[in-house]
């Protein structure tokens, strides 16, 4: 293997690492952190099955960010949706065996790049553009935006011009992180650029904005039943301290009696 298939090997392993690691650890501090108030955002449903529905229609179709900003959603949904896409497409990359016929159908998925460019681009100028969202906007923000917007573009020259990469050479590297029977990558520019972004950005994801991906699932505003006034909500944590302090109070009322 060359030294820079070595680099990029290695690279891919302290990624996943720190992503795998990195997202166990903020899932756990975001189960255990406590909720000890009653606050879904209106209008609430009242039953479990009803908030199950309202985080998938929050998940597919960004209904609470469709009823604050239509164009804000747009570009938003555009973005996600075509980096769902292109992220499906690239299983082919690290599946070791021969694709399953169903993954054919992903090839048409390539064209949704333009999609996930398209609303980047958007959300980038609104963060430039619309004056209170430049003011809430540190610079990690653009960061992680242009990051995103170089993958894709690095990804549509590979892919629609004639600045093509070796694919055969792409499938047997990528194959091979899984299978650890490792292979040399390509060396073009753009793939190089490409791959090296995706691994950073694996490396960050877990301590950026970029965390809301499962975070919406820890909600309190979106994960609760509003039952507030049919029954009575305690954190867990308040619970046991309401626990302990009933045994406390036993016990100095035995000592009396």
């Amino acid at each position: 293997m060359s030294i820079i298939s070595i680099f990029f090997t290695a690279l891919f392993y302290i990624s996943l690492i720190v992503f795998l690691v990195g997202m166990v650890k903020k899932i756990y501090q975001f189960g255990i952190t406590p909720a000890p108030l009653k606050i879904p955002i209106a209008p609430t449903p009242l039953t479990q099955k009803g908030v199950v529905m309202r985080i998938i229609r929050e998940i597919v179709l960004f209904e609470s960010l469709f009823r604050s900003n239509k164009w804000i959603w747009l570009f938003g949904w555009l973005f996600h949706i075509g980096l769902l896409l292109i992220s499906i497409r690239h299983i082919r990359y690290f599946w070791p065996d021969d694709l399953p016929d169903i993954f054919l159908l992903t090839q048409s998925f390539k064209y949704a790049a333009f999609v996930m460019v398209f609303g980047l681009i958007g959300l980038i100028l609104r963060r430039i553009f619309v004056e209170r969202i430049r003011y809430i906007s540190a610079p990690s923000d653009y960061l992680m935006l242009i990051m995103l917007l170089i993958i894709g573009i690095s990804g549509m020259i590979m892919t629609f011009t004639s600045n093509h990469t070796d694919i055969i050479m792409v499938k047997e590297f990528t194959s091979g992180l899984v299978s650890f029977n490792w292979k040399n990558l390509p060396t073009e520019v753009y793939f190089l650029i490409h791959i090296f972004l995706v691994f950073v950005l694996m490396v960050i994801f877990p301590i950026s904005k970029l965390l809301h991906i499962p975070g919406i699932f820890f909600s309190p505003t979106l994960n609760q039943v509003d039952d507030a006034r049919s029954k009575r909500h305690i954190a867990p944590w308040a619970l046991k301290q309401e626990q302990e302090h009933a045994t406390q109070l036993e016990q100095i009322l035995g000592k009396d009696e």
